[in-house]
């Protein structure tokens, strides 16, 4: 079980503009915001991604949330390149992983892997 993942980012203001867009289909939102870290989440007061500006920690990473729908997956996909983000892989069937794992994929402005995931069947 994750309880916690931070991604390093250059700009946490535009940063926090990306995915407060990107992740509000998955129901996630911007509940902590510090200097130099957000965090946000699913559950009110309860933040699992967050985000901070650690020059010394530099490196992309990947992140998957789930999603409960496919259609949450779509949306996910629209709205983080909506708000700037790459895409690196729409949304689309993922048969190599398992036969119902749909997926869709986008790069932020770091470079960081961000993905949202349902594995339920249509």
């Amino acid at each position: 079980m994750i309880d916690h993942i931070t991604v390093n980012v250059s700009d946490i203001d535009a940063a926090k503009r990306f995915y407060s867009q990107a992740l509000a289909p998955l129901g996630y939102s911007l509940q902590m915001d510090f200097e130099g870290a957000a965090g946000f989440g699913a559950a009110e007061g309860m933040p699992d991604f967050w985000l901070g500006t650690r020059p010394d920690r530099g490196g992309a990473v990947h992140v998957a949330f789930t999603s409960g729908d496919r259609g949450s997956v779509d949306a996910f996909h629209e709205a983080a390149v909506a708000a700037g983000g790459e895409d690196n892989g729409a949304p689309g069937v993922r048969p190599h992983y398992h036969e119902t794992y749909y997926a869709a994929f986008v790069h932020d402005a770091d470079g960081n892997n961000i993905e949202a995931v349902c594995h339920s069947p249509e």
